[in-house]
């Protein structure tokens, strides 16, 4: 079957987006900038940008980059990160650490199929966290 990836774009704060996620969630970080990529020479004014961000820790993949078209970036509520629990604790530890910072919509709370909560983090990112 095959796996449906977050892919988010940033303005410049790829990394320290990045790297939190990584201290929330942990997993395997890895990070390419424009310069260490082919597109270099074409774009030299952004050599320390993130070209390639990609978090993946077992089945979770997360990827994302600084990489924005010309028409520059639009924050919107039409991307949601969608964090799939394993178990209450797990919703709850990671809410609570991905949220810091961040703005609450609705709080974890439990369902009659599971919890679910949502909030926007410290970057404008949207997010539900949810268990089954």
């Amino acid at each position: 079957m095959a796996l449906i990836h977050t892919y988010l774009r940033f303005n410049g704060n790829a990394k320290e987006a990045f790297e939190f996620y990584n201290s929330c969630l942990g997993g395997e970080l890895s990070l390419q900038t424009v310069g260490e990529s082919p597109m270099a020479q074409f774009i030299p004014d952004m050599q320390n940008n993130i070209f390639h961000a990609q978090l993946k820790k077992e089945d979770m993949v997360l990827l994302g980059s600084d990489m924005v078209g010309e028409e520059g970036l639009k924050q919107g509520n039409n991307m949601v990160a969608t964090l799939e629990c394993t178990n209450k604790d797990e919703a709850r530890e990671l809410f609570t650490k991905l949220s810091n910072g961040g703005k609450i919509g609705h709080p974890l709370e439990d369902q009659p199929w599971g919890m679910i909560g949502d909030f926007q983090d410290k970057f404008g990112v949207d997010w539900f966290v949810v268990t089954m």
